[in-house]
């Protein structure tokens, strides 16, 4: 649960901000799109080895 403290003379948007800040640092909506189906630890890490071949590429495009 994320906690916001409102501090004296702060405004409510300065305070949303800071909430979406940490809202987004804690990666809650990642999580849960993440959590909405289930995906096989396989197929996971073959996406990770395809991720990590493109970024390869693209270090090795950028060198030449």
């Amino acid at each position: 649960m994320l906690i916001i403290e409102v501090k004296d003379g702060e405004g409510i948007d300065k305070a949303l901000k800071r909430y979406k800040r940490k809202f987004q640092d804690a990666g809650i909506m990642s999580q849960l799109r993440t959590r909405k189906e289930f995906k096989k630890p396989s197929v996971l890490r073959r996406n990770e080895v395809i991720k990590a071949v493109y970024k390869e590429q693209m270090k090795n495009k950028a060198e030449e």
